[in-house]
C-alpha cells in the first residue's frame, strides 16, 4: 500500500493549547506524523511519495469562499493587531446572539469562525492545511485511477473536524470531505465516509448532512462526555435528501473492543448495502487504550483486526489519517490498520 506524505506538515508547529484550564503544549504535533511515517518506512508498508498540488478549486467545492480567505490570512491579521501570541479564539456568537455579523477585527472574526477555542492559528497554519488536503487528493486519485485498490494519506494537520466554515479540534481544512467531493467530480456517484477516529466527525457530517450522495458513519465517543460535545448522537442521521445517509454510533467511556467493534459491524454493513464507488476511511487511532485525551480501549491487535474487517469489503479504499496523539504506538496502531487491511484485501 502506498503512503503519501509531505514534509510541509511541519510548518504547523504550534506552542499553545488550552486544555484542563491551562496552557500546554499541544497534543496535535509534528511529532505524531514523523512517528507514523518511520512506522510506515521500517515495517515496510510499502512506497512513501509526495502529493500532487491541487490549488483551491477543491477545497472551495466545499468550504465557504469567506472562511478559506479567513484561514489564509488570520496569522497576518492577527500580528497586525499587535497581539504577540498565537491566534487563539476567546469569544462566539453564542446562543443568545441570534444572526451575527461577521466582524472585522481579527480578534472577533476568528471567534466567528472557530468552534472551540483549544486550536491556534499559527504563521505556518495554512500552508500545512494546504499540504494536507494535497495528501488527501492524491491518496485519493491513486485509488480512483485504478493505480492502487488502497491508499494511505498521512494527513497532518487532521480534518474531519472542520466544518462549511469552521475550524477546531485540530482541523482547518476537512480532507476526507474534499476527497470525497474530488470523487465524486471525478464521475463517481456514491461515496462512503467511515469515521473510526475517537471523536466525532462534527466537520464531515455537516458538511454532507442534507445530501444522498454521501453515506457518513462514524464510531465514537458519546458526545455527552467527549468533545465536540454538541453533535453526533444517534438521532442525527440527516435533513432532506440526506435523511437516513448519516449514522452516528456514540460510545460509552470504557468501551471495550468488544462494543466499539459491534459497532463496527453494523457499520461496515451500511456501507457494505450502500454499495459505494469508494469508501474513505478518517482513521484516527485515538481509541487506543493509552491515548492521552480519550476513553475507549483498544489494543494493539484490535486495530489490526478491525483493518482486516473493512479490507473484507473489498472496495476501492482510502485512509486519510485523523486523530490519535503523539505516543510512541501510534505508528504501531495505524500501520496495524493498514497491514490488517492488506492481509484481507490483498
Amino acid at each position: 500500500m502506498k503512503t503519501v506524505y509531505s514534509e510541509d506538515h511541519k510548518l504547523r508547529d504550534a506552542q499553545s493549547e488550552i486544555h484542563g484550564g491551562e496552557i500546554v503544549s499541544p497534543f496535535e504535533c509534528p511529532r505524531r506524523a514523523e512517528i507514523i511515517l518511520g512506522a510506515v518506512q521500517d515495517r515496510g508498508l510499502g512506497e512513501v511519495i509526495a502529493p500532487d498540488d491541487y490549488g483551491l478549486d477543491p477545497v472551495l467545492a466545499v468550504h465557504d469562499r469567506g472562511f478559506v480567505d479567513f484561514l489564509a490570512t488570520c496569522a497576518k491579521e492577527w500580528a497586525a493587531a499587535g497581539f504577540a501570541g498565537e491566534a487563539l479564539a476567546t469569544c462566539w456568537p453564542t446562543r443568545t446572539m441570534g444572526a451575527p455579523h461577521i466582524p472585522e477585527h481579527i480578534d472577533g472574526k476568528i471567534g466567528y469562525y472557530a468552534l472551540a477555542a483549544e486550536t491556534s492559528i499559527t504563521t505556518g497554519t495554512w500552508l500545512a492545511a494546504l499540504a494536507s488536503k494535497n495528501v488527501a487528493l492524491s491518496a485519493t486519485d491513486l485509488v480512483l485511477t485504478g493505480a492502487e485498490t488502497a491508499a494511505f494519506g498521512l494527513c497532518r494537520p487532521p480534518g474531519h473536524h472542520a466544518a462549511v466554515d469552521q475550524f477546531g479540534g485540530y482541523c482547518f481544512l476537512n480532507n476526507a470531505a474534499i476527497a470525497a467531493e474530488h470523487a465524486l467530480s471525478r464521475g463517481k456517484a456514491r461515496i462512503a465516509i467511515l469515521d473510526v477516529d475517537f471523536h466525532h466527525g462534527n466537520g464531515t457530517q455537516n458538511i454532507f448532512y442534507g445530501r444522498d450522495d454521501v453515506l457518513f458513519l462514524s464510531v465514537h465517543g458519546d458526545p455527552l462526555q467527549a468533545f465536540p460535545y454538541f453533535l453526533g448522537h444517534a438521532e442525527e442521521t440527516g435533513t432532506a435528501a440526506g435523511e437516513g445517509f448519516t449514522q452516528n454510533y456514540p460510545l460509552p467511556p470504557g468501551a471495550t473492543y468488544e462494543l466499539w467493534c459491534a459497532a463496527l459491524q453494523e457499520a461496515l454493513e451500511r456501507v457494505s448495502a450502500f454499495a459505494p464507488d469508494l469508501l474513505i476511511v478518517s482513521l484516527g487511532v485515538d481509541t487506543y487504550e493509552r491515548d492521552p485525551i480519550s476513553f475507549f480501549k483498544l489494543t494493539h491487535d484490535d486495530f489490526f483486526d478491525y483493518g482486516r474487517r473493512i479490507g473484507s469489503l473489498g472496495l476501492p479504499t482510502v485512509y486519510l489519517m485523523e486523530g490519535g496523539y503523539a505516543v510512541d504506538e501510534i505508528g504501531i496502531n495505524t500501520t496495524n490498520v493498514l497491514f490488517g487491511h492488506q492481509d484481507t484485501a490483498g
